[in-house]
């Protein structure tokens, strides 16, 4: 998406907001930033998680375009010390678009950022989310259990919300009573009894999910684990027989039993709750319209034969045409799935070391998150620099060097 220009003289202050909105949702634009500089405001795009240069406000019009967008998000005009959340939904030139907004008071002025939610993949359910065939069947399975807790665990922005709600949408059939508890409520749901927390009125996730469990929940959806007490209930419930979906903030399936029991949820509860965990990461998916196939350098056929035991001589690779970003259009999740084994139950509940219970969980059927990632550059899906970029942290690589050693003895004895 080329930077755009406008006449800001002869352009009503509605119509430059309107314009920036609609070119960005026609852009697949996840994130609109306004930031002020001394020599203007200057709004910046994000697309497949990359920020992009779009416009330059000139700072005589920049007030009044930060004023209607407050307007529009319903903040309150005459404050701006304060950080302030809002919203809007409207349609726009066809487009019905839901967006949320928040300020922030900085030295120059107040930063706004326009988050566009688009949730058109969850509403498609689970089958376009790009699961592994393997990784699919975990899925259903941890769906089919009439209890236990369902983790889906990344950083902010991997998509997690979008992975939730296509779970709901597979458990939304007829004779079933589906609660969420979320802050905010992202995207509405036919079928689905959805409360809003309001912290400002005491209304926090563990009072509302004492009241959910008298209201005969069969499924019970909660925004994030936050806290102690969250974390506590939510095994709890999930315990006394009903199904629990959640988000964490972790990496993998490793450090969230770790943050769990950081949190004082008991060794022998979260034994017995876990159904599974699905840890994910986003990465851009390479342009169909402009990828082109290449070799594979020595180090990459070294990386697919350690991680993956393939011998693999061929990739596609990123060029960069009018209808993609550098190569690149849209994005696709890397996952890793842990389906929670009887073993895996007895590990957690005999405080066995951090370094035992990696060797046990890894040397199951769990595929890593740079395995999956590896998987999708075979496929066509995305470029292997996007997943070492990904999966570069030095703790994910040392685990996955130390794991595969542990399952390919044989060829890390060669490659000594």
């Amino acid at each position: 998406m080329m930077q755009s220009t406008i006449d800001f003289a002869n352009t009503p202050v509605v119509d430059i907001v309107n314009k920036i909105i609609i070119d960005s949702a026609k852009a697949g634009v996840s994130d609109i930033h306004f930031d002020h500089t001394d020599e203007c405001l200057k709004v910046r795009i994000r697309i497949d998680g990359i920020l992009n240069d779009y416009l330059d406000i000139p700072n005589n019009v920049k007030n009044n375009v930060i004023t209607r967008i407050k307007i529009l998000s319903g903040m309150n005009i005459t404050e701006t010390r304060l950080p302030q959340d809002g919203a809007i939904k409207t349609t726009l030139e066809g487009m019905d678009l839901d967006m949320r907004v928040s300020s922030l008071p900085t030295k120059k002025g107040e930063k706004i950022v326009i988050r566009i939610l688009d949730y058109s993949r969850s509403l498609q359910g689970i089958e376009y989310l790009f699961f592994s065939e393997d990784n699919y069947k975990k899925i259903l399975k941890m769906l089919s259990e009439p209890n236990g807790i369902i983790l889906v665990t990344g950083a902010t922005g991997s998509g997690k919300s979008t992975t939730v709600y296509s779970f709901l949408q597979k458990l939304n059939v007829k004779g079933t009573n589906l609660i969420t508890v979320e802050d905010p409520v992202e995207m509405e749901i036919e079928g689905l009894n959805q409360v809003q927390v309001n912290s400002e009125i005491g209304l926090d996730f563990a009072t509302v999910l004492r009241s959910i469990l008298r209201q005969d929940p069969n499924v019970i959806m909660i925004g994030e684990i936050r806290d102690s007490e969250t974390a506590q209930i939510a095994v709890r419930a999930s315990i006394t027989g009903h199904l629990v979906l959640s988000t964490l903030h972790t990496n993998n399936s490793l450090t969230t039993i770790e943050r769990l029991l950081d949190m004082d949820v008991e060794r022998y509860l979260l034994a017995s709750a876990l159904s599974g965990i699905v840890s994910q990461k986003l990465a851009r998916k390479l342009c169909d319209k402009c990828k082109v196939p290449r070799e594979t350098t020595p180090y990459e056929k070294e990386m697919f034969k350690k991680f993956l035991n393939m011998d693999v001589n061929q990739i596609y690779t990123p060029v960069g045409c009018p209808e993609c970003s550098g190569g690149y259009h849209g994005r696709i999740a890397i996952q890793e799935v842990l389906l929670i084994s009887p073993e895996v139950r007895d590990a957690i509940n005999a405080k066995i070391t951090k370094a035992e219970l990696r060797e046990l969980v890894y040397n199951s059927d769990v595929i890593s998150l740079l395995q999956d990632g590896l998987y999708k550059v075979l496929a066509g899906f995305t470029s292997i620099e996007e997943i070492i970029k990904l999966t570069e942290s030095e703790d994910e690589i040392n685990a996955e060097t130390k794991i595969k050693a542990m399952l390919n003895k044989t060829n890390t004895n060669n490659s000594n």
